[in-house]
């Protein structure tokens, strides 16, 4: 059973799509504000409500990227609407309002299918640290790291190769790049930024003395509780 969040303007809950009402699905409807989604729910699949104002759902549409509510999103149309959705709105499927329960119980399953696949393939999850490859961003416990561009790939090389031991050349190599003319203390300036950035799970990135750095990998009852 998916959780299902819809985001409409209709007056007194009125059912924006009536085949969601006759699946097994758990679906929320509130109003389609921006103010709304700060305490929205979390939900599997995010339905918005085109029917009525084009204009208002395109840019809720374009909100609701930002806001870190990363369920796939499902524009609500009628065939009228269809000819002004573009790939500009931010939306990963549309329904027309009439479409029948199987139509809507089969664009869930691969709205939520094909973000588990692209999960997968962009999303790195280790010992506490959450890497999004798509987006070049890392959280750690769920909280958002702030890395520069240049700490996030040295964030990101550590994490696909934990455990083995690299040396500032071959770090300097990898990471900045053969062309790269500053000297071996550059990495180390990084690390004890990322160090500072991460935490409690600064021990991550052990030192291995005289030889260079080691992404440590902690199993779940070893890793350090998130204290925030």
């Amino acid at each position: 059973m998916a959780q299902l969040l819809v985001l409409s303007s209709a007056p007194g809950g009125t059912p924006v799509l009536p085949a969601l009402e006759l699946l097994s699905h758990r679906v929320r409807q509130i109003p389609a504000e921006p103010a709304q989604l700060v305490n929205a729910p979390s939900s599997d699949v995010i339905f918005v409500d085109a029917r009525s104002d084009l204009v208002g759902a395109k840019s809720l549409c374009k909100i609701l990227a930002t806001t870190g509510l990363d369920a796939p999103r499902i524009l609500i149309v009628t065939e009228g609407g269809l000819t002004a959705v573009s790939t500009d709105w931010g939306i990963d499927d549309v329904i027309l309002a009439g479409a029948g329960p199987a139509e809507a119980d089969a664009r869930i399953r691969l709205a939520i299918g094909r973000q588990s696949s692209e999960q997968a393939t962009t999303r790195i999850q280790t010992s506490g640290i959450t890497i999004d490859e798509s987006s070049y961003s890392a959280k750690v416990h769920g909280r958002p790291l702030d890395l520069t561009y240049k700490e996030f790939q040295l964030l990101h090389f550590f994490a696909t190769h934990p455990s083995r031991v690299f040396t500032r050349e071959q770090l300097l190599s990898e990471v900045w790049g053969y062309d790269y003319f500053g000297g071996t203390r550059t990495v180390d300036v990084h690390v004890r930024r990322l160090r500072a950035k991460l935490g409690d799970l600064e021990q991550l990135i052990g030192t291995v003395r005289n030889v260079g750095y080691r992404f440590n990998v902690y199993e779940d009852d070893q890793q350090p509780a998130d204290r925030s």
